[in-house]
């Protein structure tokens, strides 16, 4: 569907459900089939969903599809706005396609940003890494703008290469890959050993308690009373919980939605920054939090 838009059945799919740059972007129809909700949802999904659409990336022709500051179109695999989110909220020019963000000249292709205000102090170093990724960085006077499969070297996409893809590094790699992280942070042990016991589920949570034949009262969550008391309510989705996590996100300047599972979590923002200081921010502080959390919900359930 990304590579064959001139084909007869991606054309019928498009006239169906919309056009669109990609899966992501499409809205949901009231005539939407079973096939095509899941092949949403599929993408959607926290590790999995991340790791596959991760697999595409934009090869720029003219610009005109692919968006400056929103889209994957260089080669560390993220967007703009992701590694550099303090430039992007400064921007004005923010959603505009690449060929909207310069133009051709006698000398090629030329740059040209509009921005709301000066630079602060602090934003100095993030701006020239990222004048320094940009620059240099040619726009074609023809051409059309095409997805790119980097699982394979043809850059084509096939089914047996996705699912090798997504298992190398999604299904079996995301696990490891949490673990590895986790005990690379400088926090005390006793705290990473909690967040991982976090991460394979061995917490005792009443569910779990339930599961290994403890006889317990109350199995709903302390802090909203309505739903059974599991990991993933409990340090993520719980209405009393949720609003910690929106006002942290809030704090570190992060758009994002709730994954659904702690490690996903955990995991969601570990992409590449400037000296990877704000990945590393967003795990320790990651680790204070569900430890606090675990701490409240101790002494609501033992001490009243």
């Amino acid at each position: 569907l990304l590579q064959n838009q001139g084909e007869l059945w991606a054309r019928v799919l498009e006239s169906k459900y919309g056009g669109g740059r990609g899966l992501e972007e499409v809205g949901r129809a009231a005539n939407e089939s079973v096939w095509w909700r899941d092949l949403k949802r599929a993408l959607h999904y926290p590790c999995q969903g991340r790791v596959l659409q991760d697999g595409f990336r934009w090869k720029v022709g003219v610009g005109e599809r692919v968006k400056f500051w929103e889209d994957r179109w260089l080669s560390h695999g993220i967007s703009l706005a992701e590694k550099y989110p303090r430039i992007y909220l400064i921007s004005s020019q923010q959603h505009q396609s690449i060929r909207q963000m310069g133009f051709h000249n006698v000398n090629g292709w030329e740059w040209c940003f509009l921005w709301r205000r000066s630079f602060f102090d602090c934003e100095i170093d993030s701006a020239i890494s990222f004048l320094g990724e940009v620059e240099g960085r040619s726009i074609q006077q023809q051409g059309d703008d095409e997805w790119e499969w980097i699982g394979h070297q043809s850059g084509i996409y096939s089914t047996h290469n996705a699912y090798q893809f997504l298992w190398e590094g999604g299904a079996a790699g995301s696990k490891e890959e949490g673990f590895a992280e986790m005990w690379k942070l400088r926090i005390p042990k006793k705290y990473a050993v909690f967040a991982w016991r976090l991460f394979k589920d061995r917490l005792p949570t009443k569910k779990n308690l339930q599961r290994r034949q403890v006889q317990i009262m109350e199995f709903l969550c302390p802090f909203c009373g309505n739903v059974e008391e599991e990991a993933s309510h409990l340090f993520i989705h719980c209405t009393k919980i949720q609003p910690i996590w929106w006002e942290t996100l809030s704090w570190m300047n992060i758009s994002s939605a709730l994954p659904l599972n702690p490690r996903c979590h955990f995991l969601q923002h570990s992409f590449v920054q400037v000296a990877g200081i704000r990945v590393k921010r967003w795990q320790c502080w990651w680790v204070a939090v569900v430890w606090s959390i675990w701490k409240m919900h101790n002494r609501i359930v033992f001490s009243n």
